[in-house]
């Protein structure tokens, strides 16, 4: 491409509405303009870096096998009333009516048009198993969209869906597309950790992320410093390693604590650790009311309630709720006469003589017991903290913070029974088919290979997916031995199937050098006063000097870089 003749521009300016490093070099770079909140304009140089990740995903998917299809984006509301996810996907859902009132969505996920769009080949056990695959543009009313292309309304996504006949199979299936997301993250050159991770609104056996270790990350992602363990901190497991208490048990006893509501303000009352309290907290959970006892010094992880309780939505009870389950006011609940179903974290189960609120105002009660409550169920519902023991090998957990890029789930028969698709076995016996989903977000990956691959003069494109592989600049468009040289340098180049940018603007030879650092080709031609001894200057992005390299040789170079 040449510059002179192409819609083309660049920002001297941080952009001042984005709080991301990648969103505002891809601004800055003219590769994305905001359109609105969560929603973006690709420009065409953006394009071009869009395409190439397209172009890789694709060519790993068609190598699984996948077939490719394209689905609507605007979907009939009761295709996800029929598999109960309308619920589930709440106000995320984009919803329209049209001249009719019929009530439509626009996609946000599409298991089960792929499952509808299944039920066109024939049912035989004999016709598994095949992948269907997309590219397509996906809606999600985000609450709050942030951090450029990473958190946003819409998107375009890769979703692949396998179909098998049983759980052997879907296996098979999973790690094909298991082993083609490892391939694409590694073209793409980003640093990541496949981590187990909540199945949510998709549902499933098994979900695995891959998360592009950034700090702007999103998601926390869980390794151990003694083995290869990685899980998505939502799902770690706290592993329950203290013993119980020998501590004789003592005589509870009501105490007055004036204004003492947070376990900060109850553990300086009594002059002790927040590890010898539990606290009390009140959710509403699907519309009923529950209290969730925790070490003071935990959180409760809702993932893991919801799963617990094959719930679907959580908060924290209104004042008045709490106020009519504990009779006192707020801050002051605990397990003792609740007028609601009580579950406990397993790590209270080892504690002795602890201290509770006492359903009083500015009251606890101290030297409490298990033996003195009723619960519903004990289970894991804390969050885990960084330096617990690890599930696998015990040593120390840490914490780094992750981009999801893709995500691979083990649908199993969820989808196949709510929506109908069955298959016929040897006995002529009809079983629901086992499916696998597959998702790989295509500008969210730009975003984090924007993030790992920067420095303070621009972006830094791995060759593979850079908007140009070379780009030349000619220093003076006045000088007509620069001119001639660096279009018949473009011409051979690009006849050699490179892409190539020639920049033939008449703009001063620093504005050019600092264009093409910002938009990140990874390697650079000038063509300047050199150029009458038949010499031309080659640098890499990465470099920090410039190589004087004859005419005669330079196209065989770069071709070979």
């Amino acid at each position: 491409m040449k510059l002179s003749n192409s819609f083309f521009y660049t920002m001297r300016e941080n952009a001042k509405d984005e709080d991301s490093t990648s969103g505002n070099l891809l601004v800055r770079a003219g590769m994305i303009k905001k359109s609105s909140s969560g929603i973006y304009m690709i420009m065409p140089m953006g394009k071009r870096v869009l395409k190439k990740i397209e172009d890789i995903v694709r060519e790993e998917m068609d190598k699984t096998g996948a077939q490719e299809l394209l689905m609507p984006a605007m979907i009939p509301e009761e295709v996800y009333e029929r598999s109960g996810r309308r619920k589930a996907f709440g106000s995320n859902m984009f919803s329209l009516k049209d001249r009719y009132q019929k009530n439509y969505v626009l996609g946000p996920t599409h298991e089960e048009l792929f499952t509808i769009a299944a039920m066109m080949k024939g049912r035989s056990y004999k016709d598994f198993p095949y992948n269907l695959y997309q590219i397509q543009t996906k809606y999600r009313d985000e609450t709050r969209p942030r951090y450029g292309l990473i958190r946003v309304r819409e998107f375009i996504m890769k979703d692949a869906y396998s179909f098998d006949v049983d759980e052997e199979g879907l296996h098979e299936s999973y790690m094909k597309m298991f082993h083609a997301y490892e391939n694409i993250m590694d073209r793409c050159e980003l640093t990541y950790k496949i981590v187990k991770a909540d199945t949510g609104a998709m549902g499933g056996s098994l979900s695995e992320e891959f998360q592009a270790i950034s700090e702007i990350g999103e998601d926390v992602v869980v390794t151990c410093e003694g083995c290869d363990f990685s899980s998505n901190l939502e799902i770690t497991e706290v592993v329950d390693t203290r013993s119980s208490s020998a501590e004789e048990y003592k005589d509870m006893h009501i105490v007055e604590t004036p204004n003492a509501k947070s376990i900060e303000d109850v553990a300086n009352f009594f002059h002790r650790s927040a590890d010898d309290f539990v606290k009390t907290l009140i959710y509403r959970v699907d519309g009923k009311t529950y209290a969730f006892l925790l070490k003071g010094n935990r959180e409760l992880n809702e993932t893991k309630v919801l799963k617990l309780l094959h719930a679907n939505e959580m908060e924290l009870a209104e004042f008045d709720e709490v106020e009519r389950v504990t009779h006192a006011k707020v801050g002051f609940a605990g397990p003792i006469g609740l007028d609601c179903p009580i579950i406990m974290d397993r790590e209270v189960t080892h504690m002795r003589n602890f201290i509770v609120g006492a359903n009083k105002t500015d009251h606890h009660i101290e030297n409490v017991n298990i033996k003195d409550f009723e619960v519903e169920m004990t289970a894991d519902i804390a969050q885990v903290h960084e330096g617990d023991r690890c599930p696998v090998c015990g040593k120390p957990l840490k914490f780094c913070k992750g981009i999801e890029v893709g995500n691979t789930f083990k649908l199993g028969t969820k989808y196949a029974k709510s929506m109908g698709l069955e298959y016929l076995d040897a006995d002529n016996e009809l079983h629901p088919v086992v499916m696998g989903s597959y998702g790989f977000g295509l500008e969210r990956c730009m975003a984090a290979i924007v993030e790992q691959h920067n420095d303070e003069n621009g972006i830094i494109w791995p060759k593979a997916v850079a908007p140009y592989q070379a780009a030349i600049v000619i220093v003076s468009m006045k000088d007509e031995e620069q001119v001639r040289i660096a279009n018949d340098l473009y011409d051979e180049l690009t006849g050699r199937g490179l892409d190539v940018l020639l920049d033939d603007r008449n703009e001063r030879p620093g504005v050019k050098f600092k264009d093409l650092e910002l938009i990140g080709i990874p390697v650079r031609i000038t063509v300047g006063r050199g150029a009458a001894q038949g010499m031309v200057e080659l640098r890499r992005r990465t470099d920090s000097e410039n190589a004087d390299v004859a005419v005669a040789d330079i196209v065989d170079i770069v071709m070979n870089m």
